[in-house]
């Protein structure tokens, strides 16, 4: 993945400089031994001056592998970084630098570190290091996701959690969840001994749930299934160009010639995203006949497109939402409420069927706890062997391996060396969560490590040895939802069926890296009926 990105950066270099190599071979030899040799000293300087930027400064910067001049340590890194990142970690230490291309890397992954950045300066700490691509596809990081920590950020994550992620609005839009996971249930039952996408099974449901909750009750029938449709062609391109490595990170210099065209194909997905969006917003406001914006048919809770659309009209707010400023924040709903929720089922799924003793548990768990019944989110809480099952898998296989990459606003010192300003910070979360010193038998599958102190474990980071979402100002936003829908969704699939892989195949758990890191391959199992009553299937 890297080799092959040096590859395309001395390639076009080449290209740009071949008109200058092809007259300067009717030039003298002086010439091209003096341009030669000034390369040659250029590049000495350029590490030199690399190395002494450590000597400066009230700490070292921290040690780390040298790499080669230029390029840095770009040829190096192979495919899976979170790996790679664990190796260097145990010759370097819990906390080292790296240089990729011009961008100075910096790499923690030890909760002692992790809790210097994540609480004890948390602040300086809480921009995120948003590649182009990212900008491009979050409206230029007018997202929560990826936008600056200021006013502007606090702003619109105040009215994500409250209006979107209330308790109050999770249990008034409880019956669309509802809804859509008992439509799954009933659609895997019309497929019963059929070889099923497990991943695509989850995300739909997710994706359906997700926008019923955005702007349910606005787009209907056909036109609703293919909206659904797009977004779930657009999320998936997102979720790849945001994780592609792109040589104008690296080399910002290089950043207006657009070598690779990341950030073309990304400004080409907002297009396309920005299409759907203004369809849904038009179709609400003609609805809504330019009166009274909000009111839908369902009189009693307001979605949160709704919501948005009434602040917006709200001339007397100090910082009005634009148009622009929803759209952003409806795609960050979107985007970060589908594709991460269906990754981790379907590494549960996964886990279940490599180890059979387990699946059975969490089924004679939901047996005991939903009885001859269709599962009900009021029946989560009981769950508690489901519950450490799926905390053990994010222990094996967090979401985000390396999390979404941090910028300190200023320079800060961290266990005891100097991280300087805009530097990217990476928390190896993988590597944590399965340090020796930290787990007993980390690479194996225990559910059982998270049932002998439950209120030891979180999701939310009060325990920095488990942060498969992050911690502090920056922790996802959308974990609330996210830990419902995921914990439904299993529960019915497990409870309503059982799973098998298809004859002569083989289970696969390798790893595809990526800012999600996903199965290599889809999961695809065969479900079969658990239960005599129809009734469970209606």
């Amino acid at each position: 993945m890297y080799s092959d990105l040096l590859y395309e950066t001395a390639h076009t270099i080449y290209e740009q400089w071949a008109w200058w190599w092809e007259g300067s071979n009717k030039r003298d030899e002086l010439d091209r031994a003096i341009l030669a040799v000034s390369m040659v000293i250029l590049a000495i300087f350029w590490y030199i001056w690399t190395s002494m930027k450590s000597r400066t400064g009230m700490a070292p910067l921290p040690p780390g592998p040298h790499g080669l001049p230029i390029v840095g340590y770009l040829p190096f890194l192979g495919t899976n970084l979170h790996i790679t990142f664990a190796e260097l970690a145990r010759r370097y230490g819990p906390i080292y630098k790296l240089w990729l291309g011009k961008k100075l890397c910096i790499v923690l992954s030890s909760p002692s570190l992790a809790k210097e950045v994540v609480r004890d300066q948390d602040t300086s700490f809480a921009n995120r290091d948003a590649t182009i691509a990212a900008l491009a596809v979050s409206y230029g990081g007018l997202d929560i996701a990826w936008s600056s920590y200021g006013s502007y950020w606090r702003t619109m994550r105040k009215v994500f959690v409250r209006e979107m992620l209330s308790n109050t609005n999770l249990e008034a839009c409880y019956d669309l969840r509802q809804e859509e996971v008992r439509k799954t249930i009933r659609d895997v039952y019309a497929n019963i001994g059929k070889p099923m996408d497990i991943g695509k099974i989850i995300f739909l449901t997710e994706l359906n749930a997700v926008m019923s909750m955005l702007w349910g009750g606005t787009i209907e029938g056909e036109k609703n299934s293919s909206v659904g449709d797009e977004f779930q062609e657009v999320i998936e391109k997102i979720i790849e160009i945001i994780a592609k490595p792109n040589i104008s990170d690296f080399f910002p210099m290089l950043a207006r010639f657009d070598i690779q065209g990341v950030e073309r194909q990304a400004k080409k997905l907002l297009v396309w995203v920005d299409r759907i969006l203004d369809a849904v917003i038009d179709e609400r406001m003609r609805l809504d006949g330019g009166e009274g914006l909000g009111m839908s048919k369902d009189k009693e809770r307001k979605d949160f497109l709704q919501i948005c659309l009434e602040l917006k009209e709200q001339e007397d707010t100090a910082s009005p939402i634009t148009l622009t400023q929803i759209k952003a924040m409806l795609m960050d709903i979107v985007v970060g409420g589908t594709d991460t929720t269906a990754t981790m089922a379907q590494w549960v799924m996964a886990e279940l069927m490599r180890h059979p003793g387990v699946m059975k548990k969490v089924q004679e768990e939901l047996a005991e706890v939903v009885g001859m019944n269709i599962v009900d989110e009021s029946h989560i809480p009981k769950l508690q062997y489901l519950d450490a099952v799926v905390k053990e898998t994010f222990r094996l296989h967090p979401a985000l391996p390396l999390l979404v990459p941090k910028s300190p606003s200023q320079s800060c010192t961290v266990g005891g060396y100097t991280i300087p300003k805009n530097t990217k910070v990476f928390l190896n979360v993988w590597a944590i969560h399965r340090d020796p010193e930290l787990w007993d038998d980390p690479s194996e599958f225990k559910p059982e490590r998270f049932l002998s102190e439950p209120g030891k474990w979180d999701y939310y980071g009060n325990n920095l040895q488990y942060l498969p979402f992050g911690s502090g100002r920056r922790i996802c936003a959308g974990l609330p939802l996210a830990e419902r829908m995921l914990m439904y969704i299993l529960a019915s699939l497990l409870h309503s069926f059982e799973w098998q892989m298809p004859k002569g195949e083989e289970l696969d758990l390798s790893e595809k890296f990526g800012i999600v890191m996903k199965k290599t391959t889809s999961l695809i199992a065969i479900p079969s009926q658990r239960f005599a009553s129809l009734d469970l299937y209606a």
